[in-house]
């Protein structure tokens, strides 16, 4: 079959995931992940505003006017902070340096990309919530259904071990340890996993939820609620993000 611009870009993509990041940089599941998320999200922009869908895009329609939007839509559209904005520009310039090396005639394209600055920002001070704040709010969920258990035991292992979004979204039943010595394993960025030990009453609520589950070793510790036990699937970044602040404003209000 005859390469074509769309082939030849889709192969691309295909080499930079399954070559540069896993094979030759071994990257960690989690970057993996944030890499997928950005390129999805680029993708889904670019075929609105390429107007054509993402089969028919080519490395061109990657130059800098279209990346600059992509970074304002993120802040002004979705959102996100300065922070994450940096953190995709940063996945697209891997991927761009990348594709440089296999496609030298997009070099002018791709400098001109390459060109667009990260954005300073403050680091603001972070705030804290006391411990009967937090409390409060582990026991907003409803403890009579399915949902709201696994949101006192999310909640609770959140403020427990100080896991990351990332980490909690990832914690599987074989990472439970709850003998004499409860403890959660984590799996953080780069590969760097860590046992946190965890409380009485957080490994309470844990074995509370693990009797409503499939308890299968590699099955999620929190999954949507809903899916079929035997395909459990892992609540999503945006789920658990939003669980802190809507459980808080529910407390709030009570």
């Amino acid at each position: 079959m005859k390469s074509t611009p769309q082939t030849h870009f889709a192969k691309l993509v295909q080499e930079f995931f399954l070559d540069r990041l896993i094979r030759q940089r071994n990257s960690s599941p989690q970057t993996v992940a944030a890499y997928r998320d950005c390129f999805r999200l680029l993708f889904e922009f670019a075929q609105e505003h390429r107007n054509k869908p993402t089969e028919r895009l080519v490395l061109a329609d990657l130059d800098a006017p279209l990346v600059l939007a992509f970074l304002d839509h993120l802040e002004k559209v979705r959102k996100n902070s300065i922070r994450s904005r940096n953190a995709r520009l940063a996945a697209i310039r891997s991927f761009l340096r990348f594709a440089v090396l296999k496609d030298p005639q997009s070099l002018a394209t791709i400098q001109r990309a390459l060109a667009i600055p990260m954005k300073r920002h403050s680091r603001p001070l972070v705030g804290f919530l006391s411990r009967e704040e937090v409390q409060a709010i582990i026991s907003t969920p409803d403890p009579s259904t399915r949902t709201g258990q696994r949101d006192q035991a999310l909640l609770a292992t959140l403020y427990n071990t100080g896991a990351r979004v990332s980490e909690a979204i990832n914690i599987k039943i074989a990472d439970l340890a709850l003998g004499s010595s409860p403890n959660i394993r984590l799996h953080g960025k780069g590969r760097k996993d860590r046992a946190v030990p965890i409380w009485p009453a957080t490994a309470l609520r844990l074995r509370r939820w693990l009797m409503r589950i499939e308890r299968g070793p590699d099955k999620p510790l929190f999954h949507i609620i809903g899916w079929p036990s035997i395909r459990a699937k892992a609540v999503s970044r945006t789920k658990l993000s939003c669980a802190v602040p809507k459980h808080r404003l529910l407390c709030q209000r009570g």
